[in-house]
């Protein structure tokens, strides 16, 4: 039989213990028993002896169905994991003589990147002679945080790791559109109209 992990209670005869505070199936305090009794109660019934507190003293065990317990137990960190989101960042190079058509491009995919939710990590690469003007780099990073601010702002500011200079975007918390608000043009009295004509 293999080892059980830490996570799982222990059940029926791994129970070790002399007595339990028991938990009946239905959910009533039975009180302190000697284990072997609550295992002749839970055999009784056809279920299961589950140890659900075992640092306390005694340890509180239940009379339950170990396998039904055990699939909505895993039902329910499955619906957890689901409703949890996830937020991966995603890496956008650049050049610091990067051409317009790329940059437009570059900068649309950051913009999706943003509306989807995920953080940017936005680099710029030196290569040779290039890490002397590393002050081209840095307006690359500025005109991409300007093209970009209605959607995400900035995370960490841009750093050089060797020959790349990083900043981090994430996206700016979506609030709901409030409603534009129609603007009715005055009306012009009559006296005022024959006044001019």
């Amino acid at each position: 039989m293999a080892a059980k992990p830490d996570s799982e209670p222990r059940i029926n005869e791994e129970i070790r213990v002399h007595e339990v505070l028991l938990i009946d199936d239905q959910g009533v305090k039975v009180g302190v028993i000697p284990t072997r009794q609550a295992l002749a109660l839970a055999e009784e019934r056809e279920l299961d002896l589950v140890e659900v507190a075992p640092l306390a003293k005694p340890p509180v065990c239940r009379v339950m169905d170990y396998g039904k317990y055990r699939f909505m137990q895993q039902k329910r960190d499955k619906d957890t994991r689901k409703k949890q989101k996830t937020q991966s960042v995603k890496e956008m190079k650049m050049r610091p003589k990067i051409d317009v058509h790329d940059y437009d491009f570059k900068v649309k995919a950051i913009r999706s990147f943003l509306q989807g939710g995920h953080r940017v990590k936005v680099s710029i690469f030196f290569r040779g002679r290039e890490m002397a003007f590393q002050d081209k780099g840095r307006e690359v990073l500025d005109r991409v945080v300007v093209d970009c601010n209605d959607l995400g702002k900035i995370d960490a500011y841009p750093r050089m790791e060797g020959r790349y200079m990083r900043m981090m975007l994430a996206p700016l918390q979506v609030t709901a559109p409030i409603a534009a608000k129609k603007i009715e043009p005055k009306a012009v009295p009559a006296s005022s109209e024959a006044e001019k004509a």
